[in-house]
């Protein structure tokens, strides 16, 4: 093998329709009894610690262990139901990337997220996409999602009893997160309009590569190999 591709999530693969805004708030009711927006909280790129922790300090909660825990099944809870609305889709050109990936021999590919790995399945599963990764790097590992890319390339070494070096690894997101975050590896990045970024803001933030989305396949094998 000669590449390794390692995806973030949301906005880069799949679109969830608002999914995880309404089951965190549906688990913020169902948990704590606390009905409230969360629309002022900026989750693009974010863990899922990070954003846990900003709830709970937007509606002064307990920050403990415990509570994260139990906030945290809570959304797991009710994202299947919220999954299932009109806006829930995959992104173009994803499937068929995927597909094409996992049947070539030369790459490798992994997630990147800063999705807790549960809350990571159920999205992708949801979809019929989740049995393409092995591995990958999840919040479970870090509430920074800075220190996600060396989980990401380790376990990629260890799934594949291989070494893959920095300039043949691609970090491939929709936000200035997941630029900032294939950087600390030395990772080559691909930057992709379809989430909350334009193309002109990603660009400003210097990937090595900038696609409006994913829907021309020629265009992202000649860049990534």
């Amino acid at each position: 093998m000669r590449l390794l591709l390692l995806w973030d999530i949301d906005g880069t693969l799949i679109a969830s329709g608002g999914a995880g805004m309404r089951a965190l708030q549906a688990a913020l009711k169902n948990v704590f009894g606390v009905d409230g927006s969360l629309a002022d909280i900026d989750f693009a790129g974010r863990t899922d610690t990070w954003i846990m922790r900003a709830v709970f300090r937007k509606f002064a909660l307990p920050a403990t262990p415990d509570a994260f825990e139990r906030f945290f099944a809570g959304y797991v809870a009710a994202l299947p139901a919220e999954l299932d609305n009109p806006g829930a889709r995959v992104l173009p050109g994803v499937r068929e990337l995927l597909a094409a990936a996992a049947a070539r021999g030369d790459v490798a590919q992994g997630l990147l997220t800063g999705n807790r790995r549960r809350g990571a399945q159920v999205k992708l599963a949801h979809h019929g996409l989740w049995e393409h990764f092995a591995f990958g790097a999840f919040a479970d590992d870090s509430e920074q999602r800075n220190d996600l890319g060396p989980h990401a390339v380790r376990r990629a070494s260890e799934h594949h009893g291989i070494t893959f070096p920095a300039d043949r690894t691609w970090v491939i997101g929709d936000t200035p997160h997941d630029i900032a975050c294939g950087r600390v590896i030395g990772a080559r990045t691909l930057a992709v309009g379809t989430g909350g970024s334009t193309v002109e803001q990603l660009r400003a933030h210097g990937p090595d590569a900038v696609l409006p989305d994913l829907a021309d396949a020629a265009a992202f094998w000649k860049l990534v190999t």
